[in-house]
């Protein structure tokens, strides 16, 4: 019965020494097909073990409703990676972080009002105990005590940043052993005093996360771990990108020298991240240091690390690979020959249809006294169209969406009046209202849920009311619009220019041999993309993105239907398939 432990300050694997050297690979950022490669290409570069996090909200869409298949099919991951010969380490805790939306955590959760997260709040235990019930008995057969490839498991996810609630840690710690997780349990936390008392269980081992200055890390970790191993559970050699802000990278001597340090103090490593992906659909987190500060991610998850979005080695990979090679993790099989990239050329967009023209088709009309956010009508992702009536004659004022998450297009008598975001308190829209009264369209969108931090409840649309002036708006409309099946939709043909409110334009895409490629919309606004259906994600053009990943499984020989969701208005016709990403200037 092979069993990692954690004993006289290092790891044994069924009774031998084991230097853990991980590197994290999100199943859920990479389509299926392309598991085995990035598998592979983590241990051509002398890792012996494979992380990653199990996402909630992807699992249990709706209460009570599963979904273990395709992108979601983690079972089959962790068994491509035992084929391979790679020990993993599964971090399935119900929050996650991982810049993705909620922290993993399910939207509806926020359905109940009075929901408490991440603490010993019944209703949430309840949740997490249904959905453990499911979970947790999949991973059984593939721990290493059974034979399978599973060496050790975390029960939460950097809590010390959060809380302190130990009963709620140990009430993990015991729901997981009681549904027979035998394997070695831990935790991650930054290396502090209060997140680590905060974070720790007694007889749980404690690592920590950084990306620099490992002696101060590990000498922190060994106050409260004096005779385990330390281990770096997230060595940042990258970092994630905001909207508007610039592309991160980090140099790939930096990062080989760090692992040296952390090699040198005779410490295990996970990479965070080895591979990064992609936030495919509406799955981009957000972080909030500070009330009207919300900065939501972008769609590309690159993270300047090992390998690219696309699963390119980048210069990290062989500085990495080297360092490596020098203490005696040589590269255990073959890098995989690179994946095809193809250059597809512009096409032009030549059909499209009004959103508001198909709303009939995309919802159903909710009829409600006041405006109700997302999780209450039971809306995890997407947008949501508010509408009403306002009697004139009204002088000038000002609207006030109190409060709007994220960011909202305004509309009277269906022309465009304006943008209200929550991240900027100076996008403001007045108008005045003649004497038969106007129309009154909000389109919010959900730029995805905070993910870490104290204002994680974080409710979409808008979560309280509409004042114009300061009189409160009754008697509403509301349409969610999740856009998770577009197949209704009828185009028709007609030029993209003269845009009036958010368009869908859809374009045909000649693939004789389907490879990656990456989509750039130069003259687009913001939108979403779908590709034969499948949800790629968003563009905006105040970056730092210029492209988005287009995997290959995602095409299919001849013709491939591309839908775009352009909220503003675009100067062109065209869009453009490259053979090369562009994720934007760094600083």
């Amino acid at each position: 019965m092979p069993l990692l432990e954690a004993t006289n300050g290092q790891f044994t694997y069924d009774g031998q020494p084991l230097r853990i050297i991980s590197g994290a690979i999100h199943y859920f950022r990479t389509v299926p097909e392309y598991w085995h490669d990035r598998l592979q290409k983590l241990k051509a570069c002398g890792f012996n073990t494979v992380e990653t996090y199990v996402a909630w909200n992807l699992h249990e869409p709706r209460p009570g409703a599963y979904n273990f298949e395709g992108i979601a099919d983690i079972e089959q991951f962790i068994r491509t990676a035992g084929e391979l010969g790679l020990h993993v380490i599964v971090r399935p805790s119900p929050y996650i972080c991982a810049e993705w939306e909620f922290g993993g955590l399910p939207a509806w959760l926020l359905a109940d009002s009075d929901m408490r997260l991440r603490c010993f709040h019944k209703p949430f235990l309840d949740r997490v105990d249904a959905y453990y019930d499911v979970l947790l008995p999949k991973f059984k057969p593939l721990l290493s005590t059974n034979g399978g490839p599973i060496i050790a498991m975390q029960i939460e996810n950097e809590y010390g940043s959060y809380g302190n609630d130990t009963k709620y840690l140990d009430y993990l710690r015991q729901g997981m052993i009681s549904r027979g997780i035998d394997v070695l349990l831990f935790t991650s936390d930054g290396p502090t005093d209060s997140m680590l008392q905060g974070g720790t269980v007694p007889g749980v081992l404690a690592t920590v996360n950084f990306g620099s200055r490992v002696g101060e890390a590990f000498a922190k970790l060994r106050e409260y771990e004096a005779n385990g191993p330390v281990m770096c559970m997230e060595f940042w050699n990258g970092w994630f990108d905001h909207w508007g802000e610039h592309h991160h990278t980090r140099d790939a001597g930096d990062v080989a020298r760090v692992l040296e340090e952390m090699l040198q103090e005779n410490g295990s490593v996970n990479f965070y991240m080895f591979h990064g992906g992609t936030n495919f659909g509406f799955y981009s987190g957000a972080n909030c240091p500070a009330p009207n500060q919300f900065q939501p991610t972008i769609t590309s998850y690159d993270y300047d690390v090992l390998l690219t979005e696309a699963g390119e080695p980048t210069d990290k990979f062989y500085a990495v690979r080297d360092v490596l090679a020098r203490y005696g993790f040589a590269p255990g099989a073959e890098l995989p020959k690179p994946i095809a990239k193809r250059a597809y050329g512009k096409i032009r967009t030549d059909r499209q249809t009004g959103l508001f023209d198909s709303l009939d088709v995309l919802s159903e009309p909710i009829a409600s006294v006041y405006p109700q956010p997302m999780e209450k009508l039971g809306q995890n992702y997407g947008f949501i169209y508010y509408e009403t009536r306002i009697s004139g004659p009204r002088e000038k004022h000002q609207l006030n969406l109190q409060d709007v998450a994220d960011r909202a297009l305004v509309f009277v008598d269906d022309r465009f009046a304006g943008t209200i975001e929550r991240w900027d308190p100076e996008t403001k829209v007045s108008f005045d209202v003649p004497k038969e009264g106007v129309k009154l369209g909000i389109l919010v969108e959900n730029m995805g849920r905070i993910n870490y931090g104290s204002y994680m409840k974080d409710r979409k649309g808008i979560t309280e009311g509409v004042r114009f002036g300061y009189q409160f708006l009754f008697d509403w409309t509301i349409r969610t619009l999740p856009l998770d099946d577009l197949s209704g939709l009828t185009f028709e043909a007609g030029s993209a220019s003269g845009q009036q409110g958010p368009v869908f334009h859809k374009a045909t895409l000649q693939a004789d041999h389907p490879a990656d490629t990456f989509l750039y919309l130069d003259g687009w606004t913001k939108g979403v993309v779908w590709v034969n259906g499948f949800n790629i994600g968003r563009y905006w053009n105040k970056g730092p993105q210029k492209s988005l990943y287009v995997p290959g499984p995602l095409l299919r020989a001849g013709d491939n239907e591309i839908v775009l969701l352009e909220l503003h208005g675009t100067e062109t016709a065209e869009i453009e398939f490259k053979d090369v990403p562009d994720l934007g200037p760094t600083a």
